[in-house]
């Protein structure tokens, strides 16, 4: 009994021993780690206190400052010109304005700060620029197409074009690209089919710009009617110059003023802007085509509204017959039973 007492006092120093060395090399690693940690920490702070003062560094420092001013100086601005400016199109070249500004004042900024720096690279940056200009060749010419566009008025926003092959309306125009609502394609008539299409700037200088509506915004166009032969051809072109008088009257006067600014502009004979009907005559019928103008954008509406109304007026005319690719059996002599 005795012994078992001894042998568990015993056990117990040991553990008392053992937790006292413990305690002892824990405080040890704590120490050495604080003043590790110390010295890192003084080192650190000395390299950042040494790496602040540096010029280059408070250059950098001031310049992010007055970007990220200018950032929110923008917004600012984009949110007042989003709630004063009701028109879109004004509104939207005011924030492609405020943009292009910004994007030149950023520039300013970075070249004043840096013009010390910069003034030792002017070398180095005349080398660079003849390869930089052979490797981007295509994004230099888009810039030049840029500017041809906005200050030689190739197109403007909202204008119908054809540009690279693709037609539809300008939606947007950036430095670098063009973007466009198409129209076509496989929607047959001049109706948006839903894709955008962005085609690089420099196909300007590359390709003829079509543009449907920036001076004369009004087209052009035909339809024709097949009449039958041993109709009454006065009638027949009395209803199709009705229905075009009744339907084509504001278009024509609008376009009458429109053309009046264009000839005063470029060197183009003066056109007739009146609606006219001709005839022709060949094996089949007697085809009548109507020649009018109308709206760029309205050229199917046009024509859905012109044959709606001569097709009812031929119909209630009795004088009058639609021709068409028909085969007629007048009389065959020894068929009859």
């Amino acid at each position: 009994m005795l012994s078992i007492i001894c042998s568990k006092s015993l056990v117990k120093k040991k553990s008392l021993k053992f937790n006292s060395y413990s305690q002892i090399n824990y405080k040890i690693l704590y120490c050495s780690i604080g003043m590790v940690f110390k010295n890192n920490m003084e080192k650190y702070t000395a390299i950042m206190t040494q790496w602040i003062h540096e010029p280059f560094v408070a250059k950098i420092a001031f310049v992010i400052i007055l970007l990220l001013l200018t950032f929110v100086f923008k917004n600012i601005i984009f949110k007042t010109i989003g709630s004063k400016v009701v028109d879109q199109n004004n509104r939207y070249k005011a924030r492609k304005a405020l943009n292009f500004l910004f994007f030149l004042l950023a520039i300013l900024i970075i070249s004043l700060v840096f013009n010390d720096q910069l003034k030792g690279l002017t070398v180095a940056f005349g080398v660079a620029g003849a390869g930089i200009a052979f490797a981007l060749q295509e994004v230099i010419a888009s810039i030049a197409g840029w500017f041809a566009i906005t200050f030689a008025g190739f197109f403007s926003i909202g204008d119908r074009i054809q540009l690279g092959g693709i037609k539809g309306d300008v939606i947007d125009i950036g430095a670098l690209r063009t973007t466009l609502m198409e129209c076509g394609a496989w929607v047959e008539g001049d109706l948006y089919n839903g894709r955008v299409v962005r085609v690089a700037n420099s196909a300007v200088f590359k390709n003829p710009v079509f543009n449907y509506s920036a001076d004369f915004p009004f087209l052009w166009d035909e339809i024709k009617i097949p009449i039958r032969y041993g109709s009454d051809i006065g009638k027949a072109k009395e209803i199709i110059e009705l229905a075009a008088q009744t339907i084509l009257e504001s278009y024509e006067k609008h376009a009458a003023k429109e053309w009046k600014n264009l000839i005063k502009k470029f060197v183009v004979e003066d056109a007739q802007i009146k609606n006219f009907v001709s005839l022709t005559a060949d094996a089949n019928w007697i085809t009548f085509t109507l020649r009018y103008v109308t709206d760029y954008k309205g050229r199917r509406s046009t024509k859905t509204k012109l044959f709606t109304q001569i097709l009812k007026d031929i119909d209630s005319s009795n004088a009058v017959q639609i021709a068409g690719a028909t085969l007629e059996i007048t009389n065959i002599k020894g068929l009859n039973p």
